[in-house]
């Protein structure tokens, strides 16, 4: 796959083609999990503020499901397409199955600019969106969650749809939500602190002390302010941080929780006090110890790999490192904790929700916290021991982990009819 068109529906089936033959999978299986078990194109009509009807295009897509219902976020960005949500269903599955969850994988997007629309417009798009998607979601069929862009505010809607057409209230339907109709304490930060978690685990593995070690943070939505506050309180020094709108950089240091405030207030980090102006690009490329990812796919390519200095990688975001730059960090020495492992901590609290919901019992934010570090370290380790006793990347051995677990699965169901 070529870099110069870069595609990540191709990049994802390379990446199961690399491991089906590190571990002879059955050709069989491997043509199965090549291909998306079900998607879903919609048209989306929707009466703007001024009266005008606009029609957008929506996607869904579930990946595998042989390990449980769909799971996955849904994305609201003008550059959605629909081999992107292919990719980060696929990236699903092989990240729900790390984390040893029972669920398949599955993604859902929007090509809109949420920036530029009212909240009714919002409103109007999400509960249209939700109603085409009915037929094949669920508490035991697909559950979506938040994504770039979307937020329990997006998740609420689309649970008040999927029950009015039912006519009871179903909270299962989504995750993410309010705390206030069935969400679950420590949801919001969650990504955030699986992320923190991974690190931790790799300082221990590379013998680095944690304190003081400088982090450049890509992306200060979600994910990547938590991380920086998370990490912050860990002692680490916050260096750099980016959006969409710019990056700032201080090498003594920035406060995470002003910087949050700051963007809250001006909707972008830049322009923020005591700090220098750099690009997305410099950001990357910044002499620090950990460089955290948080953004979109395509981050880290063959073009920026050998200029990257940082000694850890925490992917945060979904499919930031190419396959080319992988094998460039790998002959640099860079530990890259991947994707699949790293953001997982996202979908594991949506799990905690998921049966909480089901259930109607809700714990407190500290049992889900320290149910989070169980299953975010367990992961790690069994990741780290196939590395170590396969010499292969972490990412690889992750890849080994779940597509040994799915294609488990799948063989074990078998095909019907």
């Amino acid at each position: 796959m070529s870099e110069s068109v870069y595609n990540p529906w191709e990049m994802a089936r390379a990446q199961l083609a690399e491991t089906a033959g590190r571990l002879n999978l059955d050709p069989s299986l491997h043509r199965i999990l090549s291909n998306a078990r079900r998607s879903l194109i919609v048209s989306l009509p929707v009466k703007m503020d001024d009266g005008s009807i606009r029609v957008f295009q929506g996607f869904r897509v579930q990946h595998n499901l042989a390990r449980g219902p769909g799971k996955g976020g849904i994305r609201y960005h003008p550059d959605v397409s629909f081999d992107e949500v292919k990719a980060l269903a696929m990236w699903m599955t092989w990240k729900c199955a790390v984390a040893g969850i029972p669920y398949g994988g599955a993604k859902g997007g929007i090509v809109c600019d949420p920036k530029q629309m009212s909240l009714g417009e919002v409103e109007r798009l999400t509960r249209r969106y939700a109603f085409e998607l009915i037929p094949i979601i669920g508490p035991e069929r697909d559950i979506p969650a938040p994504d770039v862009n979307t937020n329990p505010q997006v998740m609420a809607w689309i649970m008040d749809t999927y029950s009015m057409d039912r006519g009871y209230s179903v909270p299962g339907v989504v995750t993410g939500k309010p705390v206030s109709i069935g969400g679950s304490l420590g949801r919001n930060e969650a990504t955030a602190r699986g992320c923190v978690f991974t690190i931790l685990n790799a300082m221990k593995h590379l013998d680095m002390p944690i304190d003081g070690l400088r982090v450049a943070i890509q992306g200060y939505g979600n994910a990547g302010s938590f991380t920086a506050i998370l990490l912050a309180e860990e002692g680490c020094r916050i260096i750099a941080a980016s959006d969409t709108g710019g990056a700032v950089y201080n090498s003594n240091g920035l406060d995470p929780v002003k910087l949050a405030e700051h963007k809250k207030s001006t909707k972008s980090v830049a322009g923020f006090p005591d700090t220098e102006a750099i690009t997305n690009e410099e950001l990357l490329e910044l002499d620090c110890d950990i460089l955290v990812p948080a953004a979109l796919e395509n981050q880290i390519t063959e073009a920026n790999a050998d200029r990257i200095k940082a000694k850890l990688i925490a992917e945060a975001a979904n499919g930031p490192t190419t396959l080319a730059a992988d094998k460039i960090l790998e002959e640099k020495g860079v530990w890259v904790v991947p994707d699949i492992l790293t953001n997982a901590g996202g979908v594991t609290v949506s799990y905690f929700e998921w049966v909480q919901g089901l259930q109607a019992y809700f714990w407190s934010k500290r049992e889900v916290n320290l149910k989070l570090r169980d299953i975010m370290e367990k992961a790690y380790a069994m990741v780290y021991k196939i590395a170590s006793e396969r010499s292969v990347t972490m990412r690889q051995a992750a890849m080994m982990l779940a597509v040994t677990r799915v294609a488990e699965a799948t063989k074990t169901r078998g095909i019907y009819p």
